[in-house]
């Protein structure tokens, strides 16, 4: 079995705001950097082969981490299409997300979006050659792909709440089989120093 961490980006103005941010390249927030200079890896997890979203609120945050992390297009958040930079409340409001869209669960997708099935589909390969590598991983990524990744592991279809919360600014423990397949290992772990308040839970 491989051992994956994997860490979500700190916060940025728009998480602050309850946006849906997606691809849209939003930067960390002052708050947000200060968040992440003062998480701190345990030397074996700093040992680890990182990588990191393209996007530069995860680029931001491994950097700050201290990590020399490589950018994987498969760790990229999930596509939100005409969706991003609304507010789920505000979508729910105004009938466009319906209580069917989100009764779709893995099969979501906003219009011009990802699905968070195909969010898993990208991962796969990713995942397969972490576990081939058999080298232990970390991946700084976003909520979306933690979800997926999350769900893939425990077979949570998400059209109902998730068995566990995902909280931000903690890692998250997965062991990849022989072929990638992940299980849970660890959620929630405290990163050295980190912050005690309520964390943003937005995408």
């Amino acid at each position: 079995m491989t051992d994956l961490l994997v860490i979500r980006h700190a916060p940025t103005a728009w998480n602050a705001d309850g946006r849906l941010q997606g691809r849209t390249d939003i930067p960390l927030s002052a708050a947000g950097r200060a968040d992440a200079d003062r998480w701190t890896l345990a030397p074996a997890d700093r040992a680890r082969a990182w990588f990191t979203s393209p996007l530069a609120r995860a680029v931001e945050t491994a950097r700050r981490l201290g990590v020399a992390a490589t950018p994987c297009p498969a760790l990229a958040e999930m596509a939100w299409g005409a969706w991003e930079g609304e507010r789920l409340a505000d979508l729910r409001g105004a009938g466009v997300l319906t209580a069917e869209h989100e009764a779709a669960g893995l099969d979501l997708r906003p219009p011009g979006g990802e699905s968070p099935r195909d969010v898993q589909h990208r991962l796969a390969p990713f995942l397969a050659a972490r576990a081939a590598a058999g080298q232990p991983a970390g991946a700084v990524t976003h909520h979306g792909v933690l979800r997926a990744l999350y769900a893939l592991a425990t077979g949570w279809d998400m059209s109902r709440k998730p068995p566990h919360r995902l909280i931000a600014g903690r890692g998250h423990r997965f062991l990849l089989g022989l072929d990638g397949t992940p299980t849970v290992a660890a959620l929630n772990l405290a990163l050295v120093g980190v912050p005690r308040g309520d964390p943003v839970d937005s995408v």
